[in-house]
């Protein structure tokens, strides 16, 4: 009889290791599964940051270069014009350009960042269209607006930048 208690503790000894070893074994994986989700995760938000920064950056490029655009228009602004004036028709279509990239930036910025983009806008507007009284310079009256709109640009560019 203590022959067989010992080929059964024995035995039991031995299926014990194995449970143990299969659980350390499944847990090893396990946490190793885990971890690499989380790293994929991580490389995956850390992707779709930089994918809207660029488009961010982009989106900021295009405002600027369409509102230097549209400065260079409000310069050229001649006396009088009619419907048909060159002038008018390429004012037109730099306007309105430049009023779907300031919609395209409410959309991609925080509010503070398109306010100050629709202020500027709509100086800019008001100068292309009404011109400014005699004495006023195009550039001394937009250069607020512009500044304040490229100021609050790179405070929530910056935000997502290592110090």
């Amino acid at each position: 009889m203590a022959a067989v208690s010992g080929q059964v503790r024995l035995s039991l000894t031995s299926f014990g290791g194995v449970v143990l070893g299969g659980v350390l074994s499944f847990l090893v994986q396990f946490t190793t599964q885990r971890s690499a989700e989380r790293a994929q995760q991580r490389h995956q938000r850390t992707e779709l940051v930089e994918a809207r920064r660029a488009e961010r950056l982009a989106l900021l490029e295009r405002f600027v270069e369409v509102g230097a655009e549209a400065e260079r228009v409000a310069f050229a602004r001649p006396p009088e014009c009619d419907d048909t004036t060159p002038w008018k028709l390429t004012a037109q279509d730099v306007m309105n350009r430049l009023w779907v990239v300031e919609r395209l930036v409410r959309i991609q910025f925080p509010l503070p960042v398109h306010e100050a983009a629709r202020r500027y806008f709509l100086d800019l507007n008001r100068t292309v269209w009404e011109g400014l009284p005699d004495g006023e310079s195009v550039r001394d009256y937009l250069e607020d607006n512009r500044l304040a709109f490229l100021d609050a640009a790179r405070a929530v560019m910056q935000q997502g930048e290592p110090s």
